[in-house]
């Protein structure tokens, strides 16, 4: 199910506001239970640990966003 343009796929312009979201809202919530995980149970580390680890998906996932297009602008400028 290609239509065969050779893009990549974070061309659309989508995707690198809603991972700048998405890694902003995880690492706000990462923020808000570390105080719990510092003085609670062991088990409530993993909770906030987890969310720093989708906030850096997020950012990786939207810094290749970022090359991807500026690759792709670049490619648009030689031609």
């Amino acid at each position: 199910m290609s239509d065969e343009s050779g893009g990549s796929a974070f061309s659309e312009g989508y995707v690198i506001p809603i991972a700048g979201l998405v890694a902003f809202v995880f690492a706000l919530m990462a923020g808000l239970t570390a105080q719990r995980a510092l003085s609670g149970d062991p088990a409530d580390v993993g909770v906030t640990v987890g969310f720093a680890a989708v906030a850096v998906l997020a950012l990786r996932i939207r810094i290749k966003a970022v090359a991807a297009r500026s690759e792709h602008d670049e490619g648009a400028s030689e031609e």
